[in-house]
């Protein structure tokens, strides 16, 4: 290939990161949920005929993204590229063939050029309510979890599926969401086909087999490079969880070779009875991009370059649960295995890595009306669900960063928002001062959030949090992050479970306290300008920066 072509294949994969952005920014401003428009939980990309993923969408997450980038096969399996024609939608919302719990739709469609199907594009997108138990962690089943919607033609055609529309509606509490959700995914990957069509008109492009064999080949011969410039060796790990009935162990060894890292997590906890459960897929997801952050952070998201990034998972523990195990909140255990990838790094490149985090995302779905209170509801039934974020892990060179999610990536949501759709008020929504873990380089701060119902009338919370039990810690001398804390605004501090379906009493408000990010290396090592403008702001207390930095103002 001569410099004309390489160029020439180097706009094309300019231009095809623009069509696959569009197709994501479609959905946005179409959808039904406000975790889609607000909170940005989706992913988008295209496909070639094998279903291997050729680009994402920049929006998204990891945990969506990565997990998708293995369905698009199972939809293929099920319905292969010669009987697709133009107009086909195909969806799903199986945890073990998508991303992970039924709470997350996937859509793929087929794209076509001048008569000829070229591609694929999928998206993934977290909708509001699917039935069932409603997003929480006390189911015993998948089964309880909500409606279960095998890999099935919702358009064909270009003509719905009545009877999948009528199935969906009638099992939903928010059916006109739901059912607005799913015309939005089909529209956003109808947007990215349209692009496609014509970028490949403009180059007189008759496939993609070409301009995939230059992605993938780049991108596997990039990522090999880097792993090579690592210390060869074999890295342990461990994390711990506050799980639902006990404690939750993630062990991990990573061993570094030649041109690939391999992770095997012997030694993790066994399955839970209860949804905290994560299905291989979602716990490859997060694993790889917990490695891909550190180790090869510039290259394009796809196929080839994870495909150096291997998973062993016994079969047995969390982390790979089967089916019909309840995984409905997957994302509690599965959004800290970043941390156990750094953990692990940390012994071959202490320079990339940072601290812990909060880490899994705090997301109380709120629930009120007769549904919860029954005749005496003094508000009309709503179910709607907010995302929000702790603090993340020192840097080092940077501090943490405040009330942001890694590793998911979604935008926290405005209240306004929230209390737009829903009888809700959020009295607070601030910083959560002394949260951050002490070092040379300080973990980010949580908040602290403060959530009613309108007339303060009686409402629930399926809590799904962690990381009250077990704090962020912090690496190499830095101390641990502030643990979170779930409980009553009354005068007592009535303290809440963590995890499962609670009644916050009329009169009440539910109070949360995220946690903050660990700190890295010796606090008394901090710029003292910086610990004076922290306690200047009152995100840190006088005595706090006396104890822990030897601050002497």
């Amino acid at each position: 290939m001569d410099a004309l072509d390489l160029i020439q294949r180097q706009i094309q994969w300019n231009r095809l990161i623009a069509v696959v952005e569009e197709q994501a920014q479609t959905m946005i401003r179409t959808a039904f949920s406000t975790t889609v428009r607000e909170a940005g939980d989706l992913s988008a990309g295209i496909f070639d005929l094998q279903g291997r993923m050729l680009a994402q969408a920049v929006t998204g997450t990891p945990g969506h993204v990565n997990s998708m980038m293995e369905s698009v096969g199972h939809f293929l399996a099920k319905f292969p590229a010669a009987t697709m024609q133009p107009g086909d939608h195909y969806i799903t919302n199986d945890p073990w063939l998508g991303t992970g719990h039924l709470h997350d739709l996937t859509v793929v469609t087929p794209a076509f050029h001048a008569g000829r199907m070229v591609g694929l594009f999928a998206n993934t997108a977290h909708i509001i309510d699917i039935g069932g138990l409603g997003m929480g962690p006390e189911g015993r089943s998948v089964f309880e979890e909500g409606l279960y919607i095998p890999i099935v033609k919702c358009f064909d055609r270009g003509t719905a599926n009545e009877t999948f529309f009528d199935f969906i509606r009638a099992g939903s509490r928010t059916p006109v969401e739901l059912e607005g959700d799913i015309y939005s995914l089909c529209a956003c990957n109808d947007a990215g086909a349209r692009r496609l069509t014509e970028m490949m008109g403009e180059y007189r492009m008759e496939g993609l087999d070409e301009l995939a064999a230059f992605i993938f080949d780049s991108s596997l011969k990039a990522t090999v490079a880097e792993i090579a410039k690592l210390p060869p060796g074999t890295h342990h790990a461990e994390i711990r969880s506050d799980g639902y009935e006990a404690p939750v162990t993630l062990k991990a060894a990573m061993t570094i070779g030649a041109d690939a890292i391999t992770v095997d997590f012997a030694g993790t906890s066994g399955l839970s009875t209860r949804g905290i459960n994560v299905p291989a897929a979602y716990c490859r997801a997060y694993s790889c991009f917990g490695i891909k952050c550190v180790v090869a952070p510039e290259i394009p998201n796809n196929w080839a370059s994870l495909a150096p990034f291997r998973m062993q998972i016994p079969e047995g523990c969390i982390l790979n649960a089967p089916h019909p195990y309840p995984v409905s909140v997957r994302h509690v255990v599965g959004q800290l295995l970043p941390d156990l990838m750094m953990g692990c790094l940390a012994g071959a490149v202490p320079e990339r890595v940072n601290a812990e985090g909060a880490s899994a995302l705090w997301n109380p779905p709120l629930r009120g009306g007769a549904q919860v209170s029954g005749q005496a509801a003094e508000v009309e039934d709503f179910e709607v669900i907010t995302f929000n974020s702790g603090g993340t892990g020192a840097r080092p060179t940077k501090d943490g960063l405040d009330g942001i999610a890694f590793p998911s990536g979604v935008r926290t949501m405005p209240v306004e928002a929230t209390e737009n759709v829903a009888p809700v008020i959020f009295w607070r929504k601030e910083l959560r001062p002394d949260s951050g873990g002490a070092g040379a380089t300080r973990g980010g701060f949580g908040q602290v959030m403060e959530i009613g119902a309108k007339g303060d009338a009686e409402f629930a919370v399926n809590a799904i949090f962690d990381r009250v039990a077990n704090a962020p810690k912090g690496r190499f001398g830095g101390g641990e992050g502030a643990p979170g804390w779930v409980g009553l605004d009354d005068p007592n501090g009535t303290v809440l479970r963590t995890k499962g379906f609670q009644v916050v009493p009329k009169g009440r408000h539910l109070l949360l306290k995220l946690p903050g990010g660990g700190g890295m290396g010796d606090p008394k090592q901090r710029d003292p300008a910086l610990v004076a403008q922290d306690v200047a702001d009152g995100l840190l207390a006088r005595e706090a920066a006396r104890r822990d930095y030897g601050w002497e103002g």
